[in-house]
């Protein structure tokens, strides 16, 4: 018989074997579980028989109907929610709205970069993808501005952070749905967190703008726009039938205010349907990522009449028809069509942990040290930031999930810690394991798409600040649980 640590190294080594080969997550998980059937179950001497090895694959119609079940249709809602935003524009125009906005604040672009890679990453669920992207768009321009790399990568790489504590989050939905915690509180536990975070970001950038302004060196922005008469019309296919121009006094305050408020307020409204709905114990959280959906979509709508029904100075419509439907639909499918595989394949591999004792063995060896509910979480947390060296997200929840979280046996469950608490410390400690030098996954993303000439040096300088904000807030978590419980206790 395998002594439990043999089993639990073989295991885990064969996922992670596969993983650095560059096989997708869930296949990755399914081939460990293979291997753990045939070992565990027909033995060493039964390698090479299709028969039992086919043992394996009797779990999985259970596991796939787990995979499709009601609750997880909230992340294929919230994602839909996001593509249709995405493709249509409608979330960009809102970033350029609060650039505008921010003309005058020190560091504004860094402080963009921060709300930017929040409703990115927050819609695509993945801060590895946001950092290639918000990388390739953002940084350029942050340069050729005269940005100092110290203040440009740092928030491009450590905004994922607010992107997976603020609704709608896929990948807290993920994470609670595996470990069959509730979706609701997990949601709302992450949002006074989330702020506290963007603000700590947005006060430190500011500081250390003002207080060395050549990091961060001020331009004119274009303003000319403000000076312009301020147009209203209403249009129909015969032309204008009725049309007023602005040019008082309030000219310039209405032209800096009036787009920002049209771009803003449609997203900021879906917002509310979302965490208001949950909230409030109005829906449930598939339900209210329905709503959202249907929310994104009026909002669509909304722009798509600046196309050629109204027209008002500095706003600009949204295409929105069929076709950017569709490229939602089919990106939406996409996505959700892997978490499928990764949530079976993951459900599949704990199964596996348990039959070969690796699960109960570890517990027991934790126990008998007789450790504190404290000392559990801080062991938890070193875990994770050494696995956010080498992996992603998705990838150290599903390793990791059936010690932590999943089941009567978990050290979760043998501790009594709170399990909404140790998901919103999970997310945040998987950022900061994807941000530590010296192998942390975001490092490396940022040096492949950062222009020639940035060294690996400078990307870990400007992510250092960062890393210990997170930090400080991590440990304010750990000391005062509050900070994330109080508002899932009151709709409890």
């Amino acid at each position: 018989m395998m002594e439990w640590y043999s089993a639990m190294i073989l295991l885990l080594g064969i996922v992670c074997f596969f993983l650095f080969l560059g096989l997708p997550v869930a296949f990755a998980f399914m081939a460990a579980n293979l291997f753990g059937t045939v070992l565990f179950i027909g033995g060493l001497a039964s390698i090479g028989d299709w028969t039992i090895a086919s043992l394996s694959l009797q779990s999985m119609p259970m596991e796939f109907h787990e995979a499709i079940s009601y609750s997880l249709s909230t992340i294929a809602l919230f994602l839909l929610m996001g593509e249709i935003l995405l493709e249509t524009g409608v979330a960009f125009k809102a970033i350029g709205a609060i650039e505008r906005m921010i003309s005058r604040v020190p560091g504004r672009l860094s402080i963009v970069a921060i709300v930017g890679g929040t409703v990115f990453s927050s819609l695509s669920g993945s801060t590895v993808a946001n950092t290639a992207i918000l990388g390739k768009v953002l940084l350029p321009d942050m340069l050729r501005r005269g940005y100092k790399p110290a203040i440009a990568m740092g928030p491009i790489m450590a905004v994922g952070g607010i992107a997976m504590l603020i609704p709608p989050s896929s990948l807290a939905v993920l994470l609670a749905s595996i470990a069959q915690k509730s979706v609701a509180l997990l949601l709302v536990a992450g949002i006074i967190p989330g702020f506290l975070m963007a603000l700590c970001f947005f006060a430190y950038i500011i500081i250390r703008c003002t207080l060395n302004p050549d990091l961060a060196p001020a331009y004119d922005p274009d303003i000319s726009y403000l000076d312009r008469p301020l147009t209203f019309a209403i249009n129909t296919r015969r032309g204008t039938v009725w049309s007023r121009t602005y040019t008082g006094k309030w000219l310039r305050m209405a032209n800096r205010l009036l787009p920002t408020v049209v771009y803003i307020l449609p997203l900021f409204s879906i917002f509310v349907v979302v965490v208001g709905s949950i909230f409030t114990n109005f829906a449930s959280p598939t339900e209210a990522a329905a709503m959202g959906c249907l929310a994104a979509l009026g909002a669509c709508l909304f722009f798509r009449l600046f196309k050629n029904k109204f027209t008002i100075t500095g706003i600009e419509g949204a295409d929105f028809g069929y076709a950017e439907i569709g490229k939602a639909l089919m990106e939406t499918a996409k996505v959700n069509t892997m978490i499928i595989f990764i949530i079976a394949g993951s459900l599949v591999f704990t199964q596996a942990m348990a039959v070969s004792g690796a699960t109960q063995g570890l517990l027991q060896a934790l126990t008998a040290l007789d450790l504190s509910p404290l000392s559990v979480v801080l062991f938890m947390i070193l875990i994770l930031l050494f696995l956010g060296a080498f992996m992603d997200q998705v990838s150290m929840l599903l390793l990791t999930l059936p010690f932590f979280l999943l089941g009567p046996s978990s050290l979760q469950a043998i501790y009594g810690i709170d399990p909404i608490w140790l998901m919103v410390l999970i997310l945040i400690t998987m950022e900061i394991g994807l941000l530590t030098p010296p192998f942390g996954l975001l490092l490396f993303v940022m040096r492949g798409v950062a222009p020639d000439g940035i060294t690996i040096g400078q990307i870990i300088r400007s992510a250092l600040p960062f890393i210990l904000i997170e930090l400080a807030v991590l440990a304010l978590l750990i000391f005062v649980p509050g900070v994330a419980t109080w508002l899932p206790n009151l709709i409890k």
